[in-house]
């Protein structure tokens, strides 16, 4: 999945300083984005067998495109809900600080919103559709990720590699929302599938790195209900940045929890070669889904940041 990076326009900001008879000018660049997003209700793959779900998406993924931006840039957003679709949606950035009653209202099918915001603080957000009941929207599939990198590529250390992982709670009746509001879930899923990074088991893929490497996990949260207890089997988290600001430094963690509608940024670095489950400490969540296995070794190809969304499969 690449990352949505359409700049359509840039702005200089210009400061001066007057030192002496010499003026010295920094300047600091912040580029306009356009990004539109469609509601598309429609089947998805959710396991390595090719099972279907009808799901509620952004662009026809679970998780919807990755975003990302650079602090201090502004986002121009439109959402279209087609007149196909048989219920409203919403959008709602984590990224923005903007009115909820005027941009994050719901659309019915056949209508479209726009709105604009200034990406202010660097981390990992999440997006998810605030339509009512929003716990269902959630659920069935319409979140995702916007990473806004820090202005100051210096302000952490570069990374390697890099990857996006997005937790969910799967309910197997998509209109059962009393289950939702129960907690009464299936699965844990890792980038909309079941055990979709685990290579011991059918269909199952993996998260590709050297030793050496410093891979980095934006990790998001989306519930809707569960908490996240995350952990790397085999190795301990060299920095967890909360909300992925680099401000918010930690060192040598070995499980951290990502609430609900949060997210952090973790990086390690492995030394030697082998497999490293990524996982929910919850273990009621990491055995029904939630394992992701970092695989390290010195032919590890590159890797896009959300690797097998769409998962393509032969479905039933």
């Amino acid at each position: 999945m690449r990352a949505s990076r359409n700049a359509v326009s840039t702005c200089i900001i210009v400061t001066g300083l007057l030192v002496g008879s010499l003026t010295f000018v920094s300047t600091t660049w912040a580029k306009t984005h356009t990004i539109a997003m469609t509601a598309v209700e429609t089947d998805i793959v959710i396991d390595g067998s090719g099972e279907k779900y009808a799901a509620w998406t952004f662009n026809g993924t679970v998780p919807g495109p990755v975003v990302r931006v650079t602090e201090g840039d502004t986002i121009n957003f439109t959402l279209t809900n087609p007149a196909t679709n048989k219920n409203p949606h919403a959008m709602d950035f984590h990224a923005a600080e903007i009115d909820f009653l005027k941009n994050y209202r719901a659309i019915n099918a056949g209508e479209t919103i726009s709105y604009t915001f200034v990406a202010k603080k660097p981390g990992i957000f999440f997006y998810h559709c605030g339509a009512p009941p929003m716990i269902q929207h959630v659920a069935r599939g319409m979140f995702g990720a916007i990473i806004v990198d820090p202005k100051n590529a210096k302000a952490w250390p570069k990374a390697d590699r890099e990857y996006v992982l997005v937790q969910s709670e799967f309910f197997k009746n998509p209109t059962d929302v009393q289950a939702m509001f129960d907690r009464k879930y299936d699965n844990m899923l890792f980038n909309g599938g079941i055990f979709k990074y685990h290579p011991f088991v059918t269909g199952g893929g993996k998260l590709d790195a050297k030793p050496g490497e410093r891979v980095r996990i934006y990790f998001v949260n989306a519930g809707p209900n569960e908490f996240s207890s995350f952990h790397p089997i085999g190795e301990i988290w060299e920095n967890v940045y909360e909300s992925g600001n680099p401000s918010n430094k930690l060192t040598g963690v070995q499980t951290y929890v990502v609430g609900p509608g949060s997210a952090a940024t973790f990086d390690v670095v492995v030394e030697s070669a082998g497999a490293y489950p990524l996982v929910t400490h919850s273990l009621t969540g990491a055995l029904r889904g939630a394992i992701a296995v970092l695989l390290v070794g010195p032919d590890a190809a590159p890797a896009p940041l959300m690797p097998m969304v769409p998962w393509v499969l032969s479905a039933k």
